[in-house]
């Protein structure tokens, strides 16, 4: 009640020393105040409070060692530089959440594509499975060491027309099993 009638300097001066009477008037005049400031700042009212109590505490512990020429003045400044920091830390935050989401959702793709592809090729090796063995070798010469059908008809002494008639011949097996792992679109 004594200092609800000193100035701002006085306050600050009483508040130096240590008066704790001094330090509740400058956060009763100030508080709703600077409120506001952080609100306008944050758009919550939980985290305007927080930050309030942040600068009035700090306030306090360093009474001794701060430089207050006009409390009004370093008041608002203080409160919005805390502010500015809160939603700086909010933003990066936010970043680093979305980079975690996003790369958590990047290796559920890379996961799921490694899945299908051994379920791909465990379905290949079952379709090839009902194939004539020479039309697997032919087929695994062709497809997978990318050897041309005359090439392939010279090293198993076949005719070109026979190599092409198992390739022909695999692809329509392959094709009817592997329905499911290929679309038309």
């Amino acid at each position: 009640m004594k200092h609800r009638n000193l100035t701002d300097e006085q306050l600050v001066d009483f508040l130096k020393s240590g008066d704790q009477s001094a330090f509740e008037e400058i956060y009763n005049r100030y508080w709703y105040k600077l409120l506001g400031i952080a609100y306008h700042e944050t758009g919550t009212r939980e985290e305007a409070e927080e930050l309030v109590q942040d600068l009035f505490e700090r306030i306090w512990h360093k009474r001794q060692e701060s430089i207050i020429r006009h409390l009004s003045a370093y008041l608002v400044v203080s409160i919005k530089y805390l502010a500015t920091n809160y939603v700086k830390s909010q933003i990066t935050q936010r970043k680093f959440q979305e980079y975690l989401i996003f790369n958590e959702i990047r290796q559920s793709y890379v996961t799921d594509e490694s899945v299908q592809f051994a379920d791909l090729s465990k379905a290949v090796e079952e379709a090839m499975k009902k194939l004539p063995e020479k039309s697997v070798e032919i087929f695994k010469m062709s497809r997978f060491e990318n050897q041309s059908v005359k090439a392939i008809a010279q090293q198993l002494n076949l005719s070109e027309k026979a190599v092409e008639y198992h390739i022909t011949k695999s692809l329509k097996v392959l094709k009817e099993q592997l329905k499911a792992y290929y679309s038309d679109n």
